[in-house]
């Protein structure tokens, strides 16, 4: 059933429930995860105590000079970047859990997790060992027996959603009702910023997030579709599994159609984990583009944007192009193409 905010909650360590939902506030359905999420907490506050003390290290450390300099800047980004995500969400890191056919709870997380003795707490989204957790579904369990998602409110679990893969996958494991917390977060308000949708994403937007990198991927669909959420976490997931963009090696450019868009997809990279992804529009693009007018002729604006204008520009192009009559290779300082 739905959850109702007027009811009184039942509250158990990590879980807010609402008393509508008494059900699933049972030990046998979520003992397992209250002890989990106690380590959880437990390694967290450490992680961030160590990266706290890690970051006032290298801020205080020799500045040098060339690649020594810029290496130290790095690091103080990619430790600034981690610890501002510990903080801003705490045990919500956790997306849910899957249970395998013959095996126990893996929980997926926002990042990856350890604790002091090097056990895996959190499995990050983006590693091939969660993909079950986005891309399993009753045609293709990928040998799943349930799994697991949370819905989270000022850091407690509001509700979970359990989906059931085989037979047997319900018995202590899963607790099903007929409004799932995943299918009422999709109806949420609009708000001037795009919704956190990580824990949404579905297995066909994940098999286009996780395609390969080599050549073009063009994703085509009407409003609505959630092309920007792909776009989005495939730019977070190549940054953590491209060799390429790996440290000091490149990084992505993601170019959105006007500055009132990428204000609204903003928070999205960061909530991921990925603060040194660069945005922009095509204008920030040209040399021009920050002094270039709007064109005031309302007939030739529309000309400009029609499939007309696009065909002339390529015969113009195609005028002056001089193909290379033979192979080359182009040296950059993150890598030869």
């Amino acid at each position: 059933m739905p959850a109702n905010e007027s009811s009184a909650p039942l509250t158990t360590g990590a879980f807010n429930l609402p008393d509508n939902i008494a059900a699933k506030a049972s030990p046998d359905l979520i003992g397992a995860d209250e002890k989990h999420f106690a380590a959880i907490t437990e390694s967290l506050d450490q992680a961030i105590a160590d990266l706290s003390e890690r970051l006032d290290t290298a801020r205080k450390a020799p500045g040098g000079s060339g690649q020594a300099a810029l290496e130290r800047d790095f690091e103080i980004q990619r430790l600034a970047g981690r610890l501002r995500l510990l903080r801003r969400y705490g045990l919500d890191l956790c997306l849910g859990r899957i249970v395998g056919e013959d095996s126990g709870p893996v929980y997926i997380g926002r990042i990856g997790l350890t604790d002091g003795a090097g056990d895996r707490l959190l499995l990050d989204w983006r590693s091939p060992a969660a993909e079950p957790f986005f891309g399993a579904t009753h045609a293709n369990p990928m040998g799943l027996a349930s799994r697991r998602r949370y819905r989270w409110s000022k850091g407690r679990v509001s509700d979970y959603w359990d989906e059931v893969f085989t037979a047997d996958g319900l018995e202590g494991n899963a607790a099903l009702d007929d409004q799932s917390a995943f299918i009422a977060s999709l109806g949420g308000h609009r708000s001037a910023r795009m919704r956190d949708v990580l824990g949404t994403i579905q297995a066909d937007q994940d098999a286009i997030i996780r395609a390969g990198s080599r050549g073009a991927l063009i994703v085509d669909g009407g409003p609505g579709t959630g092309k920007t959420v792909v776009a989005l976490h495939r730019s977070a997931y190549l940054q953590y599994s491209d060799p390429r963009l790996g440290h000091n090696k490149g990084g992505v450019l993601f170019v959105g159609p006007h500055q009132p868009y990428l204000a609204y997809v903003s928070d999205v990279l960061p909530s991921l984990g990925e603060d040194g992804v660069q945005t922009c529009t095509l204008r920030d693009l040209l040399p021009e583009g920050a002094t270039a007018p709007d064109e005031e002729d309302p007939a030739v604006a529309r000309l400009k944007s029609t499939a007309d204008m696009v065909k002339a520009i390529e015969k113009a192009v195609a005028f002056y192009e001089r193909p290379p009559s033979k192979g080359m290779t182009v040296t950059t300082p993150w890598n030869d193409i």
